[in-house]
């Protein structure tokens, strides 16, 4: 039973849906409406500005951190990164904003600050760097998935590269259409950076 309730408190944690809420909020804009639809940071940046992408990214972030601290609080045997799994499925699949949520890269890499701060900074770094390079947010995303992968193989943690390429996994599925954009040339480039 305790399981259970860790879990669907990690789900609806990641439900809580950071971009429509500060979209409604303070600007009075449902985002879901504007840009890509998505409940994401991007969406957020392009739609909002950057006070509120900044917001929302940070927000989406610590959903995913809180679940993993309160799954080692609870002090079960279960694995905290389970939690963390069901916490970016909520936010992929929000049942406070119709399941139509954001893109899991936020709230995958608040799950791996709470378990693997050092992962979550070199995810940080790799994730700008390739922005600065490419310009696409999306494609950035996806090569910080990717290197989440190969450094959680060199753990040996295997929770760890379960759900590191479960969660990689996620953000490409997510991104499918980006990365169509990308082949056809039509995906926007950043113009913050």
């Amino acid at each position: 039973m305790q399981y259970a309730l860790i879990l669907l408190a990690a789900y609806l944690i990641g439900s809580i849906p950071s971009g429509l809420i500060v979209g409604k909020v303070f600007y009075g804009i449902d985002i879901r409406q504007h840009g890509s639809g998505n409940l994401g940071g991007t969406n957020t940046f392009r739609t909002l500005g950057k006070k509120a992408g900044i917001t929302v990214t940070a927000a989406d972030i610590l959903k995913g951190t809180i679940v993993i601290v309160l799954a080692k609080l609870f002090g079960t045997d279960m694995h905290p990164l389970i939690a963390g799994v069901f916490a970016v499925v909520g936010h992929m699949f929000p049942i406070f904003a119709g399941f139509r949520g954001g893109k899991a890269v936020a709230t995958s890499g608040g799950v791996l600050l709470g378990y693997v701060p050092i992962l979550f900074i070199l995810l940080v770094a790799v994730f700008l760097l390739s922005l600065k390079l490419t310009k696409y947010v999306s494609l950035s995303s996806i090569i910080a998935g990717i290197f989440a992968v190969i450094y959680s193989l060199f753990t040996r943690d295997i929770p760890l590269i379960i759900v590191a390429i479960a969660l990689a996994s996620f953000v490409v599925v997510r991104h499918r259409t980006n990365i169509k954009r990308i082949m056809d040339k039509t995906e926007p480039k950043v113009k913050w950076m």
